[in-house]
């Protein structure tokens, strides 16, 4: 009975964050936000799983209101299906911007990006950008890749800012 509560609150706080956890505005998601969402998004829509629950999907197309503990308990949904989807993050983009919180709305644009980029791959390319962990030329091939076969335009612009900056400050692994 005990591990069946512990499950029941982790619902909870999943169900909470993927309803209501909503912020910030539109830019590299904006036209694959507006098949999911009839306006701009901006506070009066916060949060957006309690104001406009029909426009939140996961990243495997399924509505908020499919959630449930029992789908979860039956096997019905899987962690593939607790994945947020791109145009998510990108209406709690347009929420941030409409509060001016212009940085929260890049953030959450920058990662509606990287949701197509398996997790594996993401560890490495955080490892990568630890200091003196990689070379100029490393890092500019993981932008390379980034923007080439995940169409992350944003994400690979910021990864060769961080390579020139390293170079500048020193911050590179030797060749």
């Amino acid at each position: 009975m005990e591990s069946e509560e512990l499950i029941r609150q982790v619902m909870a706080e999943v169900m909470a964050k993927l309803g209501s956890d909503q912020v910030a505005p539109g830019s590299t998601i904006t036209a694959a936000a507006a098949k999911g969402a009839s306006a701009r998004m901006d506070a009066t829509k916060y949060p957006l799983g309690e104001k406009v629950p029909d426009q939140i999907r996961s990243a495997s197309g399924k509505k908020l209101s499919e959630f449930s503990f029992d789908k979860v308990r039956s096997g019905e949904l899987t962690s593939d299906d607790f994945r947020i989807a791109p145009e998510t993050l990108e209406m709690q983009a347009e929420v941030a911007e409409s509060v001016d919180r212009d940085s929260l709305g890049r953030n959450m644009r920058r990662a509606a990006e990287l949701v197509k980029v398996p997790d594996d791959e993401l560890l490495e390319i955080y490892n990568a950008l630890r200091p003196y962990r990689s070379t100029k030329a490393e890092l500019y091939a993981i932008a390379d890749k980034l923007e080439n076969e995940y169409g992350c335009k944003v994400n690979a612009k910021f990864i060769r800012e961080a390579a020139d900056v390293y170079e500048l400050r020193g911050r590179l692994k030797s060749e």
